[in-house]
């Protein structure tokens, strides 16, 4: 089964998510007010073109899709989960920058990318291998 690459981005009215280029001969978007809602229309988008396709008697390739967020729109969802503070902790960039780039006034350089990214992959590990008594 292919591998898609999902993009979530800031868009005019929320959130935008789209499919990164491939072979497949459909694509799919999603729209939101939120990064929730965003990755909800997604897949209803999804499960929508199966059924267009099964009505229409053409095959449909199934695919895996996983969602890859910018900077702004990864704050915004996990911003209430955890507070800049908190993220500040996880990834070591500090809070005031990362409140700039949750607002859209700066956007982070691949280097500050990169760090968020180890932040947080470290602390879903960390998370993954704790264990209740």
């Amino acid at each position: 089964m292919k591998k898609i690459k999902v993009f979530i981005e800031p868009s005019q009215y929320g959130y935008s998510a789209y499919m990164d280029d491939n072979d497949l001969d459909y694509g799919l978007i999603g729209e939101g007010k939120t990064v929730q809602e965003t990755i909800k229309d997604f897949d209803l988008s999804y499960d929508g073109m199966r059924e267009y396709y099964k009505e229409i008697g053409k095959p449909f390739e199934e695919i895996e899709y996983e969602f890859f967020y910018d900077t702004e729109s990864f704050l915004a969802a996990y911003g209430k989960t955890f507070s800049l503070a908190g993220l500040s902790i996880i990834t070591g960039v500090n809070q005031a920058q990362l409140g700039h780039y949750l607002h859209g006034r700066r956007k982070p350089t691949r280097k500050t990318i990169d760090k968020i990214q180890k932040g947080v992959e470290k602390f879903a590990r960390e998370l993954t291998a704790v264990r209740f008594a």
